[in-house]
C-alpha cells in the first residue's frame, strides 16, 4: 500500500474542539469526495480517516476539517497540538461519495465538518462547464458551530448555481465562550456578507428532511457524523426519496 508524506504549512483554530489544517507535499491519487488514511507524528502508531476538503490538484495542496471529539486520541491531538512543518502520511483513498455526470440536480446534506468532502466536490464541480444546480445543507448544533459560514457565503454568492442553507438544532448560542469563535467573529463582523442566524433553518438536518418533498430525480450526498447519518437517512426514505438515489 503506497504512503504518501504531506508538511503541515498552516494551522488554523477556528473553534475550541475544531481546526483547518492546510498542507502541501506528494500529489495523491484520490477523488473529490474521497478520504483518506491520515498518520500524524502526535499518535504515530494510529490512523485515522479524514476527507480533504480541496480536490486532489498536482501540487499536492490538501486541506483538513478535524473536530476533536471525546476520548479522540488523533482528533485531540490535531486540534490541539498541529504545528507547522508536521509531516502527515497519507494512505488508502476510499469512499463512494461523488457526483455523477447524468446532469441531475444534487442535493448535499452534511454536519459538522461533514462539509468538508461537500466543500471538495463543489469546487470539483466549479471545473466543469456546465456544473449541475446544488443545494447544500449544512447543519450544525447552533449558529456559532456553523464554522465556515463566511466562506459558505462567498461561495454561494460567486457559484450561481449553488444554494446553501445553513440548519442548527438551535438558533442560540451556548452561553459558554468560545474564545476562537470569538475572535473570528469580531475579525468578520462589518462584512458584507456571511450567514447569520437570521439565515438558518431551525432543526435537525434529519427533522429538516422529513418535511421536503421527495427527492426523486436528484443525487442526494450524506456526511457527518454516524448518528447524524443512520437519522438523515432514515428522513429522507421516509420521505418517498429512492434509497438508490443516496450516497454516503
Amino acid at each position: 500500500m503506497q504512503t504518501w508524506n504531506s508538511e503541515v504549512v498552516q494551522y488554523h483554530r477556528l473553534r475550541n474542539d475544531l481546526a483547518v489544517i492546510r498542507l502541501v507535499g506528494d500529489a495523491i491519487p484520490f477523488s473529490a469526495g474521497q478520504s483518506l488514511e491520515v498518520t500524524v507524528p502526535q499518535n504515530a502508531r494510529l490512523r485515522r480517516r479524514y476527507s480533504p476538503a480541496l480536490p486532489p490538484s498536482l501540487d499536492g495542496k490538501l486541506e483538513f476539517h478535524v473536530r476533536a471529539v471525546p476520548a479522540g486520541w488523533v482528533s485531540g491531538s490535531i486540534v490541539n497540538e498541529t504545528r507547522p512543518g508536521d509531516i502527515w502520511q497519507l494512505t488508502n483513498p476510499a469512499g463512494a461519495l461523488r457526483v455523477d455526470d447524468s446532469g441531475r440536480d444534487v442535493v448535499m446534506i452534511a454536519g459538522g465538518t461533514g462539509l468538508a468532502p461537500m466543500r471538495s466536490l463543489i469546487l470539483d464541480l466549479a471545473r466543469r462547464e456546465s456544473p449541475p444546480s446544488v443545494t447544500l445543507f449544512v447543519g450544525g448544533r447552533s449558529p456559532r458551530d456553523l464554522y465556515a459560514a463566511d466562506l459558505l457565503w462567498i461561495l454561494a454568492s460567486e457559484l450561481p448555481w449553488l444554494t446553501v442553507i445553513p440548519v442548527v438544532d438551535q438558533l442560540s448560542d451556548p452561553w459558554a465562550p468560545d474564545r476562537w469563535h470569538d475572535t473570528i467573529r469580531g475579525e468578520i463582523d462589518g462584512a458584507s456578507g456571511v450567514f447569520g442566524p437570521e439565515h438558518c433553518w431551525e432543526g435537525s438536518l434529519a427533522d429538516v428532511m422529513s418535511v421536503q418533498e421527495p427527492f426523486t430525480e436528484h443525487q442526494v450526498l450524506v456526511c457527518g457524523s454516524p448518528g447524524m447519518e443512520a437519522a438523515t437517512v432514515a428522513a429522507l426514505v421516509g420521505n418517498g426519496t429512492p434509497v438508490e438515489a443516496i450516497v454516503r
